[in-house]
């Protein structure tokens, strides 16, 4: 019989990490190798961790974000999938994290330095000082109300140029309005 692969206590420790929800079929054969006190269930592989849980986000001492489906599942109960090497350190003190957005989804998401996906562009900033660019540029994408004193034809083209300032250069939102 085959040893059930199991990572060391404190390998998630301040860790960062995006799961991709996949069917919940997928671990209907695999045994459940930890079961949190929230109530997630974890299903270790060789290749990566598989989560069933109804919360991501913000856990304890690090942050797990769930990639949904295609369309989206009804379920709040979601099953996502990590590989080993996609889970990055993580502190409150470095620059570490850099912002995309989606356009077509209207939705601003925070990316790992480590990830394969960074491509030295966008400006790395702490934990602190994402979460405050992440709510302006939520503010940029869903209101109107701040464009009423810029003058410019197409507001989806002015969102555009104020959140990649935001994004690539270290200038602040009231100095990027009045260049407009």
């Amino acid at each position: 019989m085959k040893a059930i692969f199991r990572p060391s206590p404190n390998s998630f420790k301040n860790t960062f990490c995006v799961f991709r929800e996949l069917a919940i079929i997928l671990i209907q054969n695999l045994p459940i190798q930890f079961e949190s006190k929230s109530g997630s269930t974890y299903y270790y592989t060789e290749s990566g961790m598989y989560r069933l849980s109804n919360h991501w986000g913000r856990l304890a001492n690090s942050k797990w974000r769930l990639e949904p489906m295609e369309p989206e599942t009804l379920s709040k109960i979601k099953l996502g999938f990590a590989t080993w090497d996609s889970f990055y350190p993580d502190n409150d003190d470095e620059k570490l994290y850099y912002l995309e957005v989606d356009y077509v989804k209207n939705v601003v998401n925070y990316q790992h330095k480590n990830s394969s996906k960074y491509d030295n562009k966008a400006i790395l900033r702490t934990t602190f000082e994402t979460s405050k660019r992440i709510k302006q540029i939520r503010n940029i994408l869903n209101l109107n109300s701040w464009a009423k004193y810029i003058d410019h034809e197409d507001i989806d083209d002015l969102r555009r140029i104020i959140i990649n300032e935001l994004i690539y250069t270290n200038k602040l939102l009231d100095e990027i309005k009045r260049a407009l």
